[in-house]
């Protein structure tokens, strides 16, 4: 009897040290497996990103990003702090939007005139905020966002000193950019205009993109007119026909949001939003380019992300 149990263990112990070998046997050949997969799918993805390869840009930091699958498809000294130009205005319209409501009322004084670039505003004109962040993003007008900064800055202080309320203003797009981990960022003015030697604001690619991101997901009202290569806005006085500063914006499939920037100290600079295909969302973004070469460099980006797609 007690043999013929020692036996019955025996037995079992075989049967289950079989199932054990014969489990182990298959997770690790699955295991196996699943390594083998994922190296043929890196390897497919450098394939495909190759197409990004040899890019003949002529701007010193670059991005291209896929805001669906939330990665990078090519990056270029990305978090190189180069001057902003007037990519600065998106911060501006941001911070505005957040302070006050859209369809608050600005008008135009002659201080806020004396902006470098003549945009068309009149003194005296009197504005709702969301037409006239609109007008200023398009056109990139110096005169619209000053009126902007000044003029929610000194409501929010209750002065009538526009110069203080510019000033407040201008630390609260700081303060904004610090805390949406903006690391690279910050503002001397709400223009992006050069003031002597120094630029009206700094940032990297990876920064502006964040932005972009940031302002697509919460306000992306914002950048709705930035799309068109022309378009009527009205003030509550006149109307505006407002040409757009970005030269491409017709050529780019699916475009939904562009902002131009171009000083001497920052050279070409431009960022675009585009869905070439239903649920594609990229955000390409340029630093340091030239005037015209911005263009080129954003239209080969372009190319060489729909060359990636259609993979």
């Amino acid at each position: 009897m007690e043999q013929e149990q020692i036996s019955k263990k025996l037995y079992f112990f075989n049967i289950l040290l079989l199932v054990g070998v014969v489990s182990m046997t298959f997770l690790l050949s699955q295991k196996s497996i699943d390594r083998k997969e994922e190296v043929a799918k890196i390897k497919e993805e450098v394939k495909s990103l190759a197409v990004f390869n040899n890019l003949d840009l002529k701007a010193k930091a670059v991005m291209v990003y896929d805001l669906a699958e939330g990665k990078v498809l090519y990056k270029k000294n990305e978090f190189a702090q180069l001057p902003l130009a007037s990519i600065t205005k998106l911060m501006t319209a941001l911070v505005a939007v957040e302070l006050i409501p859209a369809n608050s009322n600005i008008t135009i004084k002659s201080e806020f005139l004396k902006e470098e670039g003549d945009s068309g505003l009149l003194k005296d004109e009197s504005w709702q905020l969301e037409e006239l962040l609109d007008f200023s993003l398009v056109t990139s007008s110096n005169d619209g966002m000053r009126s902007v900064a000044s003029v929610i800055g000194s409501t929010l202080l209750n002065s009538n000193d526009y110069n203080l309320g510019r000033k407040d203003f201008i630390e609260k797009m700081n303060i904004r950019a610090k805390e949406l981990g903006l690391a690279q960022t910050f503002f001397v003015n709400e223009s992006g205009l050069d003031v002597g030697t120094v630029s009206g604001g700094h940032g990297s690619v990876n920064d502006v993109n964040e932005l972009m991101k940031f302002i697509i997901k919460t306000h992306p009202e914002i950048l709705e007119a930035t799309k068109y290569q022309n378009i009527n806005i009205d003030s509550n006085s006149k109307k505006h026909l407002a040409k757009n500063t970005n030269d491409i914006v017709s050529s780019i499939p699916g475009l939904f949001a562009s902002k131009t920037g171009y000083t001497d100290m920052a050279g070409g600079n431009l960022i675009i939003a585009f869905d070439p295909s239903l649920g594609k969302p990229i955000i390409i973004t340029v630093l340091g380019s030239t005037q015209e070469g911005r263009f080129t460099d954003i239209q080969t980006l372009v190319d060489a992300t729909l060359e990636y797609l259609n993979q």
